[in-house]
Order: C-alpha cells, then sequence, then structure tokens
C-alpha cells in the first residue's frame, strides 16, 4: 500500500508534464513580485507552467471572454460577477486580499491626510486642483477610483485631473515625476522604486478594501480551455499551499497579501 501512495504521488506532477495554463491577471499582483514568488512552487508540485498575462482588470476580463486565457485573478468584484453573469465564466473563488491607498506629495497641498473619510479627502484634492494622475484603463483600481470620485459626488477634469492610460507601476512613474497624488493598491506602493517625493498619506477606511477573485473561463464557451489545468491551478492558490504561499510572500519584511480566511 505504502508503495502504491508513493507511485500516486510521483505520478501527480507527470500527469500535467509540458502543460500550462494562461491566467489573465491584474499588474498589482505582477508588479509586486507575488506570481515570482508563489508559481514556482504549484509548477513545482503539479509539473503545470503558467503563463501570466499582467494587464487592468478590464482587459482581463476582455481576454477571457475572447477565449485567450484558461483562469483569470482580477479584483473588482462587479465585474466578476457581470462576467460570470453574462456565461464567460465559472466558479468564482475569494482568493486573498490587501487594501487601496492615497499617495501624493509629501508635502500635502491638498491636506489629505487630516480628512475624516475618503470622501472627504478627494473633496480636498479637487478643491485644491492639485494635480491627481489616473490610470485611465478601465482596470480594477481606476474602475475603484472612479467610484470613489463618485462617492465624493464630483466629476474630476484638467487641467489637474490627468487620465494617462497606464498600468499601476507607469501611472505612479507619472505620479512621482509630477508630484502627483493617486491611488494605489498598497502591493504595487510598497513595491515602488521610484517615490521621489511621494508618500502615502491616506489609507485604512473601508472603501480601501481590495479583495481579490479567481474565476475560471467557462468551457462551453471555448472549448480549447484547458479547463483541467486551469482547475488544478484555482484549487492550488486557494487550498492550504497556495494560502500559505500567498501569507508567506513579503517585500522588505512587509506581507501585501493577506489569504481570504474561510
Amino acid at each position: 500500500m505504502r508503495f502504491l501512495v508513493l507511485c500516486l504521488m510521483l505520478a501527480a506532477p507527470a500527469a500535467y508534464a509540458n502543460a500550462f495554463v494562461t491566467l489573465a491577471s491584474t499588474t498589482s499582483t505582477e508588479n509586486s513580485g507575488l506570481y515570482d514568488f508563489i508559481l514556482p512552487k504549484f509548477s513545482q508540485a503539479t509539473g503545470i507552467d503558467v503563463r501570466v498575462v499582467a494587464v487592468g482588470t478590464g482587459q482581463a476580463l476582455r481576454l477571457a471572454e475572447n477565449g485567450d486565457a484558461d483562469i483569470l485573478i482580477v479584483h473588482h468584484r462587479p465585474s466578476e460577477e457581470a462576467f460570470i453573469d453574462a456565461g464567460h465564466g465559472i466558479n468564482r473563488n475569494d482568493l486573498m486580499y490587501n487594501d487601496f491607498v492615497v499617495v501624493g506629495p509629501r508635502d500635502d497641498p491638498a491636506g489629505i491626510s487630516a480628512s475624516l473619510s475618503i470622501e472627504e479627502a478627494f473633496k480636498a484634492i479637487a478643491e485644491a486642483e492639485a494635480p491627481f494622475v489616473s490610470r485611465g484603463d478601465d482596470s480594477g483600481t481606476h474602475k475603484k477610483e472612479s467610484e470613489l470620485w463618485g462617492l465624493a459626488q464630483i466629476t474630476p477634469s484638467s487641467p489637474w485631473y490627468l487620465d494617462v492610460g497606464r498600468g499601476m507601476g507607469g501611472a505612479l512613474n507619472i505620479a512621482a515625476a509630477r508630484n502627483a497624488y493617486i491611488l494605489s493598491d498598497r502591493a504595487t506602493w510598497l513595491s515602488f522604486k521610484n517615490p521621489q517625493e511621494l508618500s502615502l498619506l491616506y489609507q485604512g477606511v473601508p472603501p480601501l478594501f481590495n479583495p481579490y477573485g479567481v474565476i475560471l473561463v467557462n468551457p462551453e464557451r471555448h472549448k480549447h480551455v484547458k479547463a483541467e489545468a486551469a482547475r488544478a491551478l484555482q484549487n492550488w492558490l486557494t487550498g492550504p499551499d497556495g494560502q500559505k504561499a500567498i501569507s508567506e510572500f513579503r517585500v522588505n519584511g512587509t506581507q501585501l497579501f493577506f489569504p481570504i480566511e474561510k
């Protein structure tokens, strides 16, 4: 019996030998270095390679709709639910969470660090017409930013509002160059190596909570989808080994992502 169990354990990775899945994902997870840390552990355990396409949440969902991905990791729940309701995805699972933060000039010309709410902080930026960089790329971060402006009942506009159409790292570089305010996910901000005069100014309120979901692309819509290998990745990510790997990932000693408590 022990010999049989050992043979089955050794055969498990071989069952997926030379297999790969395409993961369409947010840029925040990729930019932080999370995948470089956790995905080799999955590949070693299963023999499945993971090819990451890191784009904004909106674009990741469109890639999956077109059948150009097998599995998704994204972070805008309303868009995720619409994707599933339209029949493009199946079996969404909670994966992990972190939060958004508002970054801006160290001297904080709009005074947002003294704000009592995120709505008050965004109103202060608009009233001061302080430079604000928006990703403008239909990402989960951009969608969250739009929601926050809506909470503040403000429609931002140029010249102080800069819509740059970039990923999180690129948008942070522009904000650093212009000494502007910006909404960032905490993981990318803590991994950012070019802060110049920027500082974290506002954080820790419920509207800035940032959960991530993992979704399988519906194989009934796209017959070529690697459904079995994608499910193996989802099961690993949401199981004990994947959740442990996520919790162990650190940048400069700081944990960036937190497993969802089951």
